[in-house]
């Protein structure tokens, strides 16, 4: 459904993303992890066709995205970023009804179809009885859902997360993580975001692929890829890796292999 092709990204004259290939699994839960700079949220810009290729290309359908006018698009895949801004006194309900707006012309209000559109999203993420509250108002949590919500609403086959659970607790994270697993088996939803947690990918995720320096390092089941050897190459980590009660890898690091390495930027 979607991939990339020998694809490079850049930032002026650095290279971020390199050469690189990758399929990503339809109607499954896919994770990006990988060390800080290491080009995960750039690739999700790229899949997401929100910087242009230097070199190669993202094709959806076989197609390249160049050739998708950005409606077309819209109506295919859903981004949220890492910090999404929340437009000032905005309310539940009209921040999920943006989500609308590729299934409209702009001169359109909206309709029941619409209505329907958002009351479902609503409904399925649990915001139902916010919908009146303002989206600053809310906890971390909250406001989560309620982007999720509007990405909902805009009833794509791909969701694209950069770290959807930055700056929320425990509790909130898992709930986020659960919340997106139930999207993927009841709507068939294909989900690709990126995650700090190795933990957490290796207990959501149905496919992993860890980036280093623009590049994929390994990639497969959760259980094919995160290894002791993984740790240690990649994230410079001295760890015992072992299977939880569901049988998927379950990491604990005992201390940095490289004492003297620099911290990553």
């Amino acid at each position: 459904m979607l991939r990339t092709d020998r694809l490079t990204l850049a930032y002026g004259s650095s290279d971020v993303v390199h050469e690189l290939s990758l399929a990503i699994p339809a109607g499954k839960i896919s994770c990006l992890v990988g060390p800080n700079g290491s080009g995960k949220s750039t690739l999700l810009k790229g899949l997401a066709g929100l910087i242009a290729p230097r070199q190669g290309e993202v094709l959806l359908e076989e197609q390249p995205l160049s050739l998708w006018s950005r409606n077309e698009l819209a109506l295919r895949l859903a981004m949220l970023p890492q910090k999404p801004i929340v437009p000032e006194g905005i309310l539940v309900r009209d921040l999920v009804v943006l989500g609308r707006f590729p299934h409209r012309k702009w001169w359109q209000r909206d309709g029941r179809e619409d209505r329907e559109a958002c009351q479902q999203a609503m409904h399925m993420t649990g915001v139902e009885a916010l919908a009146e509250r303002p989206v600053a108002s809310l906890s971390g949590g909250q406001q989560q859902r309620a982007w999720i919500a509007m990405a909902l609403a805009q009833q794509t086959d791909i969701l694209l997360l950069d770290e959807p659970t930055t700056y929320l607790d425990w509790g909130y994270q898992l709930e986020v993580l659960e919340l997106l697993g139930e999207l993927n088996k009841s709507r068939g939803l294909t989900v690709i975001m990126s995650l700090h947690d190795l933990n957490q990918a290796a207990q959501f995720a149905d496919h992993v692929m860890v980036l280093e320096n623009g590049q994929v390092e390994a990639a497969g089941s959760p259980g094919q890829v995160i290894t002791e050897t993984l740790l240690a190459r990649v994230f410079r980590v001295r760890g015992v890796v072992s299977l939880n009660a569901e049988g998927r890898p379950f990491c604990m690091g005992h201390g940095t292999s490289d004492p003297g390495r620099p911290c990553r930027a």
